[in-house]
Parts: structure tokens; sequence; C-alpha cells
């Protein structure tokens, strides 16, 4: 078994253990992927601030997000296809975040459905709804996540029609993955993978097949997919959302403050700054460069979390000194399911935590809650001059 030290570890695992068209899927971003790139790099701009002769003793991470406690201020983001990059990846997941003591969300485009998560999980999970254009399909997975005791809905904003990954075209991506001589050559390199793919009957998006009326099989789910993200997704149809939900509501992909304001004018419980891990609109800003000043605007009326970016714990430690009040991690545990299913995925949370506690430590701080700007230094021009 190989040392663990760092998140990098767990990708370089991942890579030679998964399918490339699925590591692939994982790690890339929309056109020439500047945002995917510099959501991991901006935050290396930013230094800490080493402190001494301070008492380090009786440390914690334990926050809450939502009013839910959690051991670290980090919650597992929703991953399409996820049940691709391991054989049953939402339940182990699900699993080793509910034993790690953190949340995790469960995509509508999983490969795992809700029932098979709650069958195989005790603690309240969240679930992340794509809108689509069907609204019976909409209203009966809003009702089977009500009935699965899911404790909130995260409404994706930021995917009414699908950037364009150059990799996934390339590769003929397809859960399951179409036999082709170059995939069955991948394929027979990957044994671990088969061979867990072989011991389950979950493979491909058991959120839909069956449940959206023209998606009775792969073929018939390929063209419903294709068609069916909602183009006219609005503020008043998220304000309609939340409310058949009833009860607490976050909403993901806001990356403007005039956006995050209007999240709080409909009520949103959190609202998690995030471009989709640089997979949607090339070009746009960091999440991390964009935080401060959403912070600004609305943290004091609602909580402002950061996703897109986050490779250890002392990314997660800079997005809470600049205002975070919790953080989504997504490459971060894929890499760790791919690399060793559910003991990876508690593998990348232990080296998170760790990264965490012991870079908090020596920045001063004994309590994650109390981290703010004075342990970090930004430079100045680091959210940027932009010309009106």
């Amino acid at each position: 078994m190989p040392v663990i030290t760092c998140i990098d570890d767990l990708k370089r695992l991942h890579k030679r253990r998964a399918p490339k068209m699925f590591y692939d899927y994982a790690e890339s971003g929309s056109w020439t992927e500047q945002t995917f790139r510099e959501n991991t790099s901006d935050f290396e701009q930013i230094r800490l601030r080493q402190r001494v002769a301070v008492d380090m003793s009786n440390r914690t991470t334990a926050a809450t997000m939502i009013g839910q406690d959690v051991s670290m201020p980090v919650s597992l983001a929703p991953v399409g296809m996820l049940g691709m990059q391991c054989a049953d990846g939402e339940i182990k997941a699900a699993r080793a975040a509910e034993k790690f003591g953190v949340p995790y969300t469960l995509s509508t485009m999983s490969i795992c459905s809700i029932e098979d998560v709650r069958e195989h999980t005790k603690a309240p999970f969240w679930f992340q709804l794509y809108v689509m254009q069907d609204e019976d399909f909409v209203d009966n997975i809003i009702a089977r996540a009500k009935k699965a005791g899911v404790s909130a809905l995260v409404i994706t904003l930021d995917l009414q029609i699908l950037g364009q990954r150059h990799k996934d075209l390339k590769n003929g991506l397809s859960a399951p993955p179409k036999l082709t001589p170059a995939t069955l050559l991948d394929l027979s390199m990957r044994w671990r993978w088969g061979l867990g793919m072989l011991g389950t009957k979950r493979r491909s998006f058991r959120n839909i097949i069956g449940h959206a009326k023209s998606a009775s099989d792969m073929r018939s789910l390929a063209v419903w997919t294709a068609e069916q993200f909602e183009p006219k997704l609005d503020w008043s149809m998220i304000a309609r959302l939340k409310e058949k939900w009833g009860g607490k509501v976050i909403l993901k992909g806001v990356l403007d403050v005039e956006d995050a304001r209007k999240a709080v004018e409909i009520g949103a419980d959190a609202i998690i700054v995030s471009n989709h891990g640089g997979r949607q609109l090339d070009g746009a800003l960091s999440s991390i460069r964009v935080l401060p000043s959403i912070v600004r605007a609305v943290g004091d009326q609602t909580e402002v979390w950061l996703d897109s970016g986050i490779r250890s714990g002392q990314d997660v430690l800079k997005a809470l000194a600049l205002g975070a009040k919790g953080t989504m991690i997504g490459r971060s545990y894929i890499y760790g399911l791919g690399a060793m299913g559910e003991a990876g995925v508690t593998k990348a949370l232990e080296v998170i935590q760790k990264e965490l506690d012991i870079s908090m430590a020596l920045c001063g701080r004994r309590d994650v809650r109390t981290l703010d700007r004075d342990v970090v230094l930004v430079p100045e021009d680091f959210e940027g001059r932009w010309q009106a």
C-alpha cells in the first residue's frame, strides 16, 4: 500500500486505476481550461501568516454548516457519474462522509440513485438538483428526496446549458462506456475497476432511468439528457422550487455580487461561490478571487461557502480566512474514490483535516471558527482591477 501524504498522491493512483475517459471527465475544464487552472493557481498567491508563542493545545476543526454539526467546514460536492470512478461510488463516498462527520451531496446525474444511497447510509444527506424541462420529473425527484429524508436541497444555477469539454467529446464519454477497440484496450489495464463493475448492478443513471417518462433505456436516456437542462431557469423559477421543497435550500454556482444579492432576496440558506470547477464558462474568474467581494456584499445575511479549486487543508483555511463559512470539495475526494474506493475518500478527508489543523495552529489559532483575514497575506491586486 503506497504512503499517502497529500491529495496529489491520491490523484496519481486515481489516474492509474480509473479508465481514461472517467479520469479525464474529472480532471478537465471547458474550452481552454483557463478557469479550471486558475481555480487552483490563484490559491497559491495567498500566503499564510506564521505566529509563534501562542497556546496551540486543545484545537478543534469542528463547525456548523446551515445549522448542521460538522467535524470540519467541508462538504462533499455533487459529482455526476461518480459511480463510474469506482463501482457504487456514490454509496461509498456517502458512507465515508457519514463516518467522518461531514455532509455528502448526491448529484441528479448520479449512477447510484437517491434510494440506493438512503438504503446504505444512516445520516441524512443533501441532494443536488439540476432543473430539467420535464416538470413531472422535477416534481417526482423532489418528492423522492423528501421521502428519503434528504436534509437540504442544493440547486445548481450554472448549468442551464452544457459547457463544452473537449476531452469528453474526444473520449466518447458515456456511462457505461461504449465498447470500442480503444475503450476495451484501456479497460483491460484497469482490472480493479473492472472487477468492481462486474460486482454491481449500478452502471447507469439510476435517478433518471425508470423515473423520466422518455428515458427508459440507455439510448433514450442520451437523447433525454441532451435536451432536458432548463434554459429558462430564472430567479422566479428558483423561488418556486424553494417553496415546493419547503426545507433548507443551498444555491450553487454564484460568481457575481448581483447574483449573490438575488439569492439572498429569495431566502437561500447558503450560497456556494462556484464556477462548476471550471467546467462551464471558461474565462470566468476563479472562485477564491471572487469570494471576498461576495462576502462583503451578503456575508452577514446568509452563509457563503466556496467550491472549486480546493486541493488541501491550507486551501480550506484560506477560503475560511477570506470569509467563507464552509467549503465544498469535488476533485479532492474523487481522486480518493478512484484510487482506493471508500477508504480513499476517507483518506482524502483525513489529509485535508490534518493540513487544516496543523496550518491553523501555526497561524496562531486553535478554533477553525475564529479564522479571519488576519491569518493570511493577500496581494493588493488579488481581486483584480477591471475597467468598468
